[in-house]
């Protein structure tokens, strides 16, 4: 169904039972709720599965003007709100963690268990200096394909890169560019300080986009955190290693129960 924003319209995806545990889930930059299509299917046996495409990816439709931290932060509570939804499993790929640990900090009683997939979660190079958002400028697909090729290391993941194509294809430049600054500007470091819920924190010792330090340093900064390092995967994990993810987070629910 797509659901009213400040801004425009987003897309979002409800499945599993009627009643039950919810997972709610992020995509990354501009990838789209497409990124946990099969983990969720996975996990639709057991949970309620949402899903969305936040703004600038996938079937959403908001004007780039209108992408701001505070709004993907909104958008969370307002996609939970829309499925009736007062407390879930928060799940987060790539530079959705920002807005997963917003969330989390920020709301505490709406977020009961936090999973953060190859988190890209600290501030980068300022704006100026970053020379992938000058890439993005200058030779957008050029720069899109590089960054296709450093997601997926995986052997004998050509389809796997495919797919990918065609899910950032879908975001608008102007919108994959505010997304970008967006993520560069924005500080969530005081968040992480307050997050409380127990977090499991899965990262690809491949993953060629976000180093490993950075998902060791997020867990050893949260008061109850278990690292899983995922040794054959990249930085797409939802895409090449669905199953081994959603075993990982049922695992991690139960055991957190």
């Amino acid at each position: 169904m797509f659901l009213d924003v400040p801004g425009g319209k987003l897309f979002t995806s409800r499945s599993g039972p009627a009643n039950g545990q919810a997972i709610l889930a992020i995509g990354g930059w501009i990838g789209s709720s497409e990124l946990w299509q099969d983990p969720l299917a996975i996990l639709s046996d057991e949970f309620v599965v949402v899903s969305y495409d936040h703004r600038g990816t996938g079937l959403s439709t908001v004007s780039p003007e209108a992408i701001t931290f505070d709004s993907l932060v909104a958008d969370a509570l307002a996609v939970l709100d829309a499925h009736g939804i007062e407390q879930c499993v928060l799940a987060a790929e790539s530079a959705g963690a920002q807005t997963a640990l917003a969330v989390a900090a920020r709301y505490p009683g709406r977020v009961s268990h936090l999973v953060i997939v190859d988190g890209m979660y600290t501030r980068g190079v300022a704006v100026d200096n970053d020379p992938f958002l000058q890439g993005l400028r200058s030779n957008y697909a050029a720069t899109l394909e590089r960054f296709v090729q450093l997601c997926v290391p995986e052997p004998d993941s050509e389809h796997i890169k495919a797919w990918g194509r065609k899910i950032l294809a879908r975001a608008q430049p102007e919108a994959a560019i505010a997304l970008r600054v967006v993520g560069s500007e924005t500080d969530v470091g005081a968040d992480i300080a307050r997050v409380s819920q127990p977090t499991l924190v899965l990262h690809g010792e491949l993953d060629k986009i976000v180093p490993l330090d950075r998902a060791r340093e997020l867990a050893a900064a949260l008061p109850d955190a278990e690292l899983v390092i995922l040794k054959t995967s990249g930085h797409v994990p939802t895409l090449t290693e669905p199953v081994r993810i959603a075993d990982a987070i049922r695992a991690f629910v139960r055991g957190k129960a």
